[in-house]
């Protein structure tokens, strides 16, 4: 029962006087906040949208091995993120809980991500494997170490139930911003169209710059949203207590929080959402550029679509959320979304679409690719909101407000996901005898149109039942504040007791 759990060993602001207030967050902490998504986003577009394509079909190695490759890094998030997210809730420093974590992380990730895309020479297809493999994982392990510990900022720097859903909102804005903007940035440069290569995607040269480049700016944006956030240290939650130490504690604790229904069914969603997610960043680039044929061009000019639909969702998304809720936000989005982003695909698959060359193409799947992705968005950010809230719900059962094993838990579902994701674009691409590095003219339309057959139902099916589940999630806004009131109840407890045992003009913190 809630009236029987000690109250947090957190504490809001532990070295400020008791009774200070919080001031408010600055544009600048707003911003800063938000930029540091980019750099999951840009590692993201480039590990699904190119990573499988460079290896597949420029270096010429089987989509199986690579997308296998890609999955296999789930078995290292199954351990590193949760002990990322563990160590960082009982973390005791002058730099708080999160940071030491973001600053730490800037080094590696930039390392590990550029020698991905520079494997030995003379490598065979599974010594190949092993090396995207090796690289892949301590890749995201290290940006888990900014990722998981950035997100679990969100419930510490407000309380607020629809503020958070705004925090969320610039995150996914500027998440999408270095998925989508960078990606379509890279197309119109690195992978520009020339003779040789009409399409600029296949060319091997344009790879390494580009690696290079998303590798700087992964860095810088870690440092500026650190160094953007750092002043807010004093107000967030720190660490009072000496964690109990053993291995056996530590999972007992974590499992005991993740037991949260309300965790569960975000979890639930989770494991489906980015799952098709990921198949569908996997198979896009295959899509633009054998369906719809496509230069390097026009794909930039389309990925600019995700940048318009994140435009769209970061205003709507807290309306929606304010006016339907947020769970309902997020399934009613989802379903939509999907529904309507796969209509070209399904009349393309019936000979009903607009063909390859009309001038009516590209502004068509423009605005079906920026109004489906704010659909999506809404329904990320709307969960994002929710999983914050999970971490007050669970509080009052555990009396731990452990935000960074709950973020870290999404973390390796939302990255465990994707490369499930990844690895059934490798499967769709062999059930479809989809060649690797084809010569021109080798692809055939009865393998593009293999590739919708196996793709459409199981995108479909993959969000519908993700969404389902969220039937599940038992947070509103009223409970949300009633766990606040218990909580904020059991704090000033802790500190009317701690003032009556000090001294005569001893120290109130």
């Amino acid at each position: 029962m809630a009236a029987t759990v000690a109250s947090d060993d957190v504490v809001r602001g532990a070295s400020m006087p008791a009774g200070a207030a919080v001031p408010k967050m600055g544009v600048l902490t707003w911003l800063a906040y938000g930029v540091g998504a980019v750099a999951p986003g840009v590692k993201g577009g480039a590990f699904t949208t190119f990573l499988l394509f460079y290896y597949s079909q420029v270096v010429g190695v089987p989509a199986t091995i690579v997308s296998g490759a890609i999955a296999l890094t789930l078995f290292v998030d199954a351990f590193s993120d949760p002990f990322i997210g563990r160590w960082s809730d009982v973390t005791r420093s002058r730099w708080g809980r999160r940071h030491p974590f973001m600053y730490g992380s800037i080094v590696p990730v930039a390392l590990f991500f550029t020698l991905t895309w520079f494997p030995p020479a003379g490598l065979g297809h599974a010594a190949m494997g092993v090396w995207i493999f090796v690289t892949a994982a301590l890749t995201r392990m290290s940006l888990s170490a900014f990722e998981i510990t950035g997100n679990a900022l969100a419930p510490e720097l407000t309380d607020s139930y629809s503020v958070r859903t705004g925090l969320f909102s610039i995150r996914y804005w500027f998440g999408y911003a270095g998925a989508y903007l960078f990606s379509a940035i890279s197309l119109a440069t690195f992978f520009a169209s020339t003779p040789k290569y009409p399409r600029g995607q296949l060319n091997p040269a344009g790879y390494p710059p580009f690696a290079l480049t998303s590798a700087a700016l992964i860095a810088a944006v870690i440092l500026i949203s650190a160094l953007g956030t750092h002043s807010r240290i004093p107000y967030l939650r720190q660490s009072t207590t000496t964690p109990r130490t053993g291995a056996f504690t530590h999972l007992r604790e974590m499992f005991r929080s993740f037991s949260n229904r309300g965790f569960l069914t975000i979890f639930g969603f989770g494991v489906f959402k980015y799952s098709a997610i990921g198949l569908y960043t996997g198979i896009n680039l295959f899509f633009g550029t054998y369906l719809w044929k496509l230069n390097g061009g026009q794909l930039a000019f389309l990925t600019l679509g995700g940048i318009v639909a994140a435009t769209i969702a970061a205003p709507l998304a807290p309306a929606a959320a304010h006016y339907m809720g947020k769970r309902t936000a997020a399934m009613v989005f989802a379903i939509l979304g999907v529904a309507w982003g796969l209509t070209p695909l399904f009349l393309a698959l019936n000979h009903m679409f607009l063909t390859p060359g009309d001038p009516r193409l590209m502004p068509t799947l423009f605005f079906i690719d920026s109004t489906y992705g704010a659909m999506v968005a809404i329904s990320l950010i709307s969960t994002s909101a929710m999983l914050a809230d999970v971490v007050e719900d669970s509080a009052v059962r555990t009396g731990r407000r452990d935000s960074g094993t709950f973020f870290a838990a999404s973390s390796f579902m939302m990255q465990c996901s994707t490369a499930i994701g990844i690895f059934l674009t490798g499967r769709i691409l062999a059930w479809s005898h989809f060649p690797d590095k084809p010569a021109p003219g080798t692809v055939t339309g009865d393998m593009v149109r293999s590739l919708l057959v196996h793709y459409i139902p199981t995108s479909m099916g993959l969000w519908t039942i993700g969404a389902l589940i969220l039937c599940f999630y038992p947070i509103t806004r009223q409970r949300h504040e009633e766990n606040l009131d218990i909580l904020r109840a059991r704090e000033a407890e802790a500190i009317a007791l701690e003032q009556a045992n000090l001294p005569v003009g001893g120290p109130l913190r």
